[in-house]
């Protein structure tokens, strides 16, 4: 049940991210959740102290990020010194739960085009690379229709670890959240690190929250009002879209072109070639 609610509101968050204001609700759902609230009228003890979770979300101190410079040499070379740095930062690896790893951007160091999201999720953390899980396969897709592979891009995150949220009593933590405006602080020099490793021609940043990191908190309220209009960060053009987790919750063929639309133009001001088959793709027929 509780993970079930903890995947739940994870999703309400994300889609009230995304400007969505209302969802379709059945009658049975609404029984459903009624039984289950219903069925938990007896009191549930703590857990014993040695099984104790981790603490909630946010109450652990993240200190300011510390500056630093990256070295002379060829981008391999920075780039090896860097993910050294990174996988060993006292305060990422503090908050890894144990047998999970702080993630990287992986890519091409020749990169065009860097894609950003927010963090790593439950598959990230296992294999230590970002969009692997079903987003990532997405958003391998979404490459592969500009004409390009997965090798060709730079993909990275702000964040360098999972957020970490309570775990149930074998350790294992259901849902995901969003990062703290902390958080993301702290691991942004190390995203403009690889930014200035790649150096590559523009950004597109996936989602709200990665948009809200990159662009500052506050700057707006619904991703509707930045999305497909080009901003900047770290002196590169600045392309918004929506996460790629969005399209596995709206199937529609507008969801599709939304998105479609905004990388036509980044295919676009990257100068790949666009076809007219490309042009028509998810257009409701």
């Amino acid at each position: 049940m509780h993970a079930a609610l903890t995947v739940l509101t994870d999703e309400l968050r994300r889609l009230k991210a995304a400007g969505i204001k209302s969802v379709a609700v059945s009658d049975q759902s609404i029984a459903a959740l009624r039984h289950a609230v219903a069925s938990r009228s007896a009191p549930v003890a703590p857990p014993a102290a040695s099984k104790a979770a981790p603490a909630a979300a946010g109450s652990s101190a993240i200190p300011a990020p510390v500056p630093f410079a990256l070295p002379a040499g060829d981008k391999a070379a920075r780039m090896a010194w860097l993910r050294e740095r990174v996988l060993g930062d006292p305060v990422c690896r503090a908050h890894v739960r144990p047998g999970k790893k702080v993630v990287l951007g992986v890519g091409s160091l020749d990169a065009k085009i860097m894609f950003v999201g927010e963090a790593p999720g439950a598959d990230e953390e296992v294999q230590g690379e970002p969009f692997v899980g079903p987003a990532g396969q997405l958003l391998t897709k979404m490459i592969g229709g500009m004409g390009l592979k997965r090798g060709d891009v730079y993909i990275g995150n702000i964040m360098n670890w999972r957020p970490e949220m309570p775990v149930n009593e074998s350790g294992i933590q259901y849902g995901n959240r969003p990062p703290t405006e902390e958080e993301m602080r702290y691991c942004l020099p190390h995203l403009r690190a690889q930014i200035e490793i790649v150096n590559p021609e523009l950004l597109v940043a996936l989602g709200a929250t990665a948009a809200q990191g990159l662009l500052g908190f506050g700057t707006f309220k619904a991703l509707g009002e930045v999305r497909g209009r080009w901003r900047e960060f770290a002196g590169k053009p600045l392309m918004v879209t929506y996460h790629p987790s969005y399209i596995l919750r709206n199937q529609s063929n507008r969801s599709k072109r939304m998105i479609w639309e905004d990388l036509l133009q980044v295919m676009a001001r990257a100068g790949l070639p666009v076809s007219e088959k490309q042009r028509g793709y998810f257009l409701d027929q």
